[in-house]
């Protein structure tokens, strides 16, 4: 699918905080709250999780919501960056953004599972401070470029009751490879399937890294409706896993992470520009287990 052009992110958000606005004095009185340094007041009620990386610049992120993964391991992909909880590789900048780095560097005391690592960057997850079943889950998110590049914005259900992964189910809410600087793709993992891949194109030969984007999905039991930007872009329903167990039932946890290389996004070359970052304006995370 190739988008539509529409208004620009800013805009968008601009008319958003303003509806809020209004709706908070309209009918939350008191419980409205102020969520950053822009005009982002909303109904203390609306999101089950609102970050907006509104940190002095150099601060991690709220270790009350996130926390790092670390390793060298590929992580199940033949990634060849070293996670680290540095905050030269994660770190809020002080002007609402996320930054997740990525570097041409062996971390100190680091070990990969090639040898010498050769990269770092950063993974964070709220797996034991935050998880959902069900819901619109969004970030705003400008991505890197450049070969062997892969940002990612996912899901992961919790393990439990004795699920484990990939019985607990993954969603891919947008991953992206530098080599396709203006195409973005959603899917969906269980047992025996992976279902999706379908991939939004902006149009005219723009680039994801040019400006920042709205990456969302909308969970119900019934489907998982992809959207950039608020078009929807891909739908996915338990009758598309043939016949497979529907592995979207259950709470899920948040991943935003930059990895390089890998079997999906290739060695970074002679092309590749380094340092890359991942500018993450906020996640927001709504509704719940009635959605």
């Amino acid at each position: 699918m190739e988008l539509p052009v529409r208004p620009g992110p800013q805009r968008r958000r601009a008319l958003t905080a303003a509806a809020a606005v209004i709706v908070a004095a309209a009918v939350a009185g008191p419980a409205a709250i102020a969520l950053g340094a822009e005009d982002r007041t909303i109904a203390a009620t609306e999101y089950a999780l609102a970050e907006e990386f509104d940190g002095t610049a150099g601060t991690p992120p709220d270790p009350n919501r996130w926390v790092h993964d670390v390793g060298g391991t590929g992580w199940g992909n033949g990634e060849l960056q070293y996670y680290t909880d540095k905050p030269e590789n994660a770190a809020q900048d002080g002007n609402g953004n996320l930054v997740i780095t990525t570097r041409a560097e062996t971390p100190a005391g680091s070990r990969c599972w090639y040898g010498q690592c050769r990269y770092s960057s950063a993974r964070l997850t709220t797996f034991g401070k935050f998880s959902q079943r069900y819901g619109s889950f969004e970030a705003r998110i400008k991505l890197p470029q450049g070969q062997g590049m892969w940002p990612a914005f996912w899901m992961l259900g919790v393990p439990g009751a004795g699920l484990s992964y990939p019985d607990t189910g993954e969603i891919d809410v947008m991953e992206a490879v530098g080599s396709e600087p203006g195409r973005v793709h959603g899917t969906m993992h269980g047992r025996g399937y992976s279902v999706g891949g379908d991939g939004a194109t902006l149009p005219g030969g723009a680039s994801f890294a040019d400006d920042f984007h709205v990456f969302s999905v909308d969970w119900s039991p019934e489907k998982i409706t992809w959207s950039v930007d608020g078009e929807p872009y891909s739908t996915h329903t338990p009758a598309d896993i043939g016949g497979n167990r529907w592995a979207f039932d259950h709470p899920f946890y948040l991943v935003l992470n930059l990895a390089v290389g890998g079997a999906w996004a290739g060695a970074p070359d002679a092309t590749t520009v380094l340092p890359q970052q991942m500018l993450v304006d906020y996640v927001r995370v709504r509704g719940g287990d009635d959605a």
